[in-house]
């Protein structure tokens, strides 16, 4: 039945879809399996329980688990209640968690057992996947279900993006963003209705949630959700439910390919590759190609809910290297310090304009107003556009290292090392890595007079920082480190001295987390 309020937002999808497809299977995670009818009857009484717990609109619920099927119904259930959805990365440390429910002022924690545990900030309610959450859906079986109206402007997530200047901040993305971004991304990767998507890339990153989850549940299709990847497991998957799409980032699909299962795994299912984080290498893409196989890549930030370029598979090889055109519902230019437009060719900032950007930083106004220039949004980025439009991002502006489709802003990293008594200065860049892309090398001066062991300082990080951030190897160097006139470390210099790929590169299947 229709809602009786004004619902616009993805609280309403799981009822929507219901009435068009409700024998039809929505999730399925070890073994079991949801119908849409199913999920949304589990959505609404997790919805009535929640506020039978004190949850209001305009309230924050935070998600801290891998991928389980909770993850999306708490999703929904925020939304039915006008309340706002909070996940959490799993792999960040627990003073960094502790942050981020702190700044968010969750209401709710809704976790998965074993994590948490360790968060010395504790939200009034905490309720535990697994019996806890089981009985609570059973207890609110004939509850009256929340109908709030609920608008497309109304903040549906705050999704915690790392800044340039330490501390993450949470981009707030209403429910029209994030259902614009789907639409952006049924357009321009044809999903069909009888997709079934392996959900292997975290939930709580923006990818895995808004570029393959949520446009595949819009759209009516499958996702099969897996906690954490493995490159055989996942070959195993991809035959065992008939996978049609799946997005990954480059490391993943290189694991894939050099699994001893790639020869003979059955492939013939899968029709949407789609890759993020990072551009393909042309030597993987050739090993997909002699399978059949293409990949759609793409380019985008969690403020932009993510997607901004997209590359289809048919000029994948064409051009290789470019992020590729905007999304259909999507505005991009390439400026100029003095924002003028930059020729073909020439580098500039990207900015990116559209009904999936943002709203804004959580709590943070001048954040905001910097990041959002007369309603384009700064990427930070640096890239150059051909005359055919396509765009190929050149460098990061904001210094940021992509290490296995895992973002690290150096100056997080740099804060929390110079907090250690031997080191006067530091400075964090990005070297290259055969097996995730690339991985954060430390370079410090010690403080006069003291013995500088990199080895126990890197280990001082340990429980501070989530480990994909720790620096894989430092340097110690006696001189002070190259400036600018106005202080600002010489990256680019520091990069051309001790940017050489690192010994000895890390050879375990999963991402250094």
């Amino acid at each position: 039945m229709p809602h009786s309020g004004t619902h616009m937002g993805l609280g309403s999808w799981p009822a929507r879809r219901a009435r068009k497809t409700p024998d039809r299977t929505a999730l399925v995670h070890r073994g079991t399996s949801l119908t849409y009818a199913e999920l949304h009857d589990r959505v609404g009484r997790l919805a009535a329980a929640l506020r039978e717990r004190g949850v209001r609109r305009g309230d924050r619920i935070a998600y801290l688990g891998p991928n389980h099927p909770a993850f999306l119904e708490t999703l929904f259930a925020a939304g039915l209640l006008g309340a706002v959805f909070v996940p959490l990365n799993t792999r960040l440390a627990p003073p960094e968690i502790d942050h981020q429910l702190s700044d968010s002022g969750a209401h709710t924690l809704v976790h998965a057992p074993g994590h948490g545990e360790g968060s010395a900030t504790s939200p009034p309610y905490r309720i535990q996947v697994g019996v806890e959450y089981e009985e609570l859906i059973a207890g609110a079986e004939g509850a009256t279900r929340p109908d709030e109206p609920v608008s497309g402007d109304d903040v549906c997530i705050i999704m915690y993006t790392s800044g340039t200047t330490g501390r993450a901040k949470g981009a707030m993305l209403t429910h029209a963003n994030l259902t614009w971004n789907a639409l952006n991304v049924l357009i321009d990767t044809d999903l069909r209705s009888d997709e079934r998507a392996l959900v292997v890339a975290p939930l709580f990153h923006t990818a895995g949630l808004n570029m393959l989850a949520l446009p595949v549940l819009l759209k009516g299709g499958t996702c099969v959700l897996e906690e954490r990847f493995y490159a055989d497991t996942t070959l195993d998957l991809v035959q065992r439910h008939g996978i049609t799409a799946m997005f990954g980032v480059p490391t993943m699909y290189e694991l894939m390919a050099r699994s001893p299962r790639w020869v003979d795994a059955d492939l013939s299912t899968l029709r949407t590759l789609t890759c993020g984080g990072s551009p393909v290498p042309g030597r993987l893409i050739s090993t997909y190609q002699e399978r059949g196989l293409a990949f759609q890549q793409g380019y985008g930030l969690t403020e932009a809910s993510p997607g901004v370029l997209y590359l289809d598979a048919e000029h994948s090889v064409d051009k290789a290297g470019s992020a590729g055109v905007p999304h259909f519902f999507t505005d991009v230019r390439i400026v100029r310090p003095d924002r003028s437009d930059a020729e073909p060719g020439e580098t500039g900032e990207v900015l990116v304009r559209g009904p999936h950007v943002m709203s804004g930083y959580w709590g943070l106004p001048e954040a905001s107003a910097a990041a959002l220039d007369d309603g384009w949004l700064r990427t930070g980025d640096a890239a150059g556009a051909d005359a055919d439009g396509y765009v190929t991002v050149a460098d990061r502006i904001k210094d940021m290292i992509i290490s296995g489709g895992e973002n690290i802003y150096p100056a997080e990293v740099e804060d929390a090392l110079l907090a250690h008594p031997d080191v006067a200065e530091c400075a964090v860049i990005g070297v290259p890595d055969e097996r995730w892309g690339e991985v954060p090398r430390a370079v410090l001066v010690p403080h006069p007079g003291t013995a500088l062991d990199a080895d126990a300082v890197l280990a001082s990080l340990a429980g501070h920082l989530a480990p994909y951030k720790i620096p894989k190897a430092a340097v110690v160097v006696p001189e002070a480190l190259p400036r600018t006139a106005s202080g600002k470390l010489r990256k680019p210099e520091l990069r051309r001295i001790h940017g050489e790929s690192p010994p000895d590169p890390d050879t375990s299947e999963e991402h250094p987390a």
